[in-house]
């Protein structure tokens, strides 16, 4: 059995544990007004930036656009545009917080694709380092976030938004 210290998810599972699952997670967070306890780090008009609350690495963020919808090509010119735009910002922003050494980028289409939410369309941004698989990955098929959401969160708004730093 793996065991995995992670008490930073105590609160979401508190808060969402007697919630029925309703609705959208993408659009519920976008319609909500508390960036901050959305991990929500860029609005844009089309699109929104977001940390990732279940992360493959530190910093793994998320492109979603406002716009319920499925796929790449369901969205208009603009919101596709934007998202690029966004996930330019957020490259730049992970460089200057967290200097990685590289980048996984994605979009998962369709459940079968590993879509963890079909409906929504979302891009993925991994930051990667040369020794983020490790012997606890490779052996005890654990990953390791070596720092809380909260404190990477207020690195990247620092970048990306300094005058949101409270």
């Amino acid at each position: 059995m793996s065991i995995l210290w992670a008490p930073w998810r105590m609160s979401y599972v508190r808060s969402h544990s007697q919630q029925p699952v309703i609705g959208c997670v993408f659009c519920d967070k976008a319609a909500g007004a508390q960036d901050r306890d959305e991990l929500i780090l860029l609005r844009g008009r089309h699109n929104y930036l977001m940390m990732n609350l279940y992360p493959y690495n530190n910093g793994h963020l998320l492109i979603a656009p406002y716009v319920h919808k499925p796929s790449l090509e369901d969205l208009p010119t603009e919101t596709l545009t934007e998202m690029m735009m966004i996930a330019n910002q957020a490259l730049a922003a992970l460089r200057e917080a967290l200097k990685p050494h590289g980048f996984n980028l994605g979009i998962n289409l369709g459940a079968v694709a590993g879509a963890g939410v079909a409906e929504h369309i979302h891009m993925h941004i991994v930051p990667r380092w040369g020794a983020d698989t490790n012997y606890m990955t490779v052996t005890g098929g654990t990953r390791v976030i070596p720092e809380s959401l909260q404190v990477t969160y207020d690195r990247l708004l620092a970048v990306l938004n300094p005058s949101a730093i409270p």
